[in-house]
């Protein structure tokens, strides 16, 4: 009998998508489990106990301070050796919205260590909330083992206010070139930009349409839209009219075939 890999779900209090996390994972053919962060704070869990991390969706501690901010403080200061240890040991890890947001403040997203808090998540430039769907492109030559072999579009919807990838101005650059675009060309030489959004459906205006990256060694995913919430062709919103494709379950079942060494991918450049 074949043990199905634990995907761990974090929940902080105000996070509200860890159970369509966990639906997805276990579609995907994971055994999810949603474990507070109190849990791993006081060492009765430990993030060793598990194959899969997923940071969810929702507003984390009301999103004090900013989208994720508390979030991202929780994981430097209680679990930061952990959390060190699950990524460097090729193990899948996954932030979406909230929880990619807390992976860019706790500078595990790009992942340079010679270049700290290289990228941020800001205010949409529209200046509110957004909730819509857009249509997510996996890029052909990414790193990434959540997108590994994907080529058609996914569809799926976006509930954030601050969305907007951004990469910080860290170089003398050119006249005339904007933010962040020597970080761009180091993100694009490693391979590390692994969803872009596709047929102008850029919610946020994010640098070069990017709504996902990876880490150097592809196995740590964020991205803003929610590829859980289009796990069944009836959530898509044009399911009546015959849409049955775009599903964002392709991702986590990737994920998932990655921890069961299933998955004919190599991670470490």
């Amino acid at each position: 009998m074949t043990t199905k890999p634990l995907a761990m779900i974090l929940h902080a209090s105000g996070t509200n998508r860890d159970g369509d996390a966990a639906r997805a994972l276990e579609l995907a053919g994971a055994q999810p489990e949603i474990v507070h962060l109190n849990a791993l704070r006081r060492g009765s869990r430990t993030l060793d106990e598990a194959q899969i991390l997923v940071l969810p969706g929702g507003f984390s501690y009301g999103d004090a301070l900013g989208a994720g901010r508390l979030m991202a403080l929780d994981l430097q200061t209680y679990l930061s050796d952990a959390l060190k240890e699950f990524v460097s040991s090729d193990k899948p890890l996954i932030g979406i919205c909230n929880g990619f947001q807390a992976l860019v403040k706790a500078d595990i997203l790009p992942g340079w260590d010679d270049e700290p808090h290289a990228a941020s998540l800001v205010s949409n430039e529209c200046g509110h909330f957004v909730c819509d769907w857009v249509r997510l492109m996996p890029t052909a030559d990414s790193v990434c083992l959540w997108t590994h072999g994907l080529t058609e579009i996914i569809e799926c919807p976006v509930a954030h206010g601050e969305g907007r990838f951004v990469l910080r101005n860290d170089s003398p650059l050119p006249q005339g070139e904007g933010l962040g675009v020597r970080a761009l060309s180091r993100l694009r030489a490693n391979s590390q930009i692994a969803l872009t959004y596709a047929d102008g459906t850029n919610p946020n205006d994010s640098t070069a349409d990017i709504a996902g990256i990876c880490n150097p060694a592809g196995n740590v995913l964020g991205l803003m839209p929610h590829p859980e919430d289009h796990i069944y062709s009836w959530q898509h919103p044009q399911h009546t009219r015959g849409a049955t494709a775009g599903l964002g379950l392709s991702l986590f079942r990737a994920g998932v075939a990655y921890a069961e060494g299933k998955l004919d991918f190599y991670v470490k450049p």
